[in-house]
């Protein structure tokens, strides 16, 4: 990944200046054919310019018209075991750096990989949904829009990010269990119904599904693009909010109008 150093842009900016100055000195020199007379303009047009260009940098800087504030959106998919969130949340984010947004992607299986001493007791789960949740926050802090797949599947646990997150939006991705079981690429199932797993969610360990959930799909019987589509036209409902006083749900208290729209718009 590479960012745009503040030398570079001076860089850049200078070089696009000399050129410009190079061509009106030429363009001088041919008409007057005087080469003192044609560096001396190319001279005041390259210092003039290059101040009244700093100016307008400056005074643009302090004019609010046209410049809107974003206010990133932790997106947190909760659901059972081979529901579809992983390939959703992938599509999700894709999306949204496709408009230009900065996105990060929180993995409750990957980060489980990384840390396999995480167990799944269920105050090792909880643990593990409140540390994601806390790291969500932290970079949704800093202007990064979040996309969380997790099974997470105790409601205190859900709370709790939903408390520490600003703009918090959350997603059930609500495919029945039966059609998890189908499409189970690990045969985690089975081999949870063997007794092979203990503390299986949606087998031995229950799965609290939300209850109002900002955003409720089922890829079992909608394609993916559909369940995308409507959890951005959501999204897209969220930053329509800045960050305000909350009343502990995470809801936001302060509206105003967006200029999101056309960025945004789905499809």
């Amino acid at each position: 990944m590479y960012r745009e150093t503040h030398a570079r842009s001076v860089a850049k900016a200078v070089s696009w200046r000399v050129m410009g100055t190079v061509a009106t000195s030429l363009i001088v020199l041919a008409v007057t054919r005087r080469v003192v007379l044609s560096l001396a303009v190319g001279v005041f047009e390259f210092v003039s310019k290059i101040g009244f260009f700093w100016l307008h940098e400056r005074v643009w800087d302090r004019l609010r018209f046209g410049r809107e504030e974003v206010q990133p959106v932790v997106v947190w998919l909760t659901g059972l075991p081979a529901s579809g969130k992983s390939t959703l949340s992938q599509w999700v984010a894709d999306a949204l750096r496709r408009k230009g947004f900065k996105v990060e992607q929180l993995d409750g299986e990957m980060v489980r990989r990384l840390f396999p001493q995480i167990g799944f007791t269920r105050p090792e789960r909880d643990e593990h949904v409140r540390r994601l949740g806390f790291l969500a926050s932290k970079l949704e802090q800093q202007g990064v829009c979040v996309v969380a797949a997790t099974v997470s599947p105790y409601a205190d646990s859900r709370a709790f990010v939903r408390s520490v997150c600003r703009n918090f939006l959350e997603v059930h991705v609500a495919t029945p269990v039966a059609e998890c079981q189908r499409r189970d690429p690990k045969g985690l199932y089975a081999q949870a119904r063997r007794g092979e797993i203990r503390n299986f969610t949606g087998v031995d360990d229950p799965y609290e599904a939300p209850l109002s959930p900002e955003v409720r799909v089922d890829p079992g019987t909608m394609t993916i693009e559909q369940a995308g589509a409507q959890i951005l036209a959501a999204v897209q409902e969220r930053m329509r909010y800045r960050a305000g006083p909350t009343d502990g749900s995470g809801d936001v208290a302060e509206t105003r109008k967006s200029l999101l729209d056309d960025r945004l718009a789905v499809g």
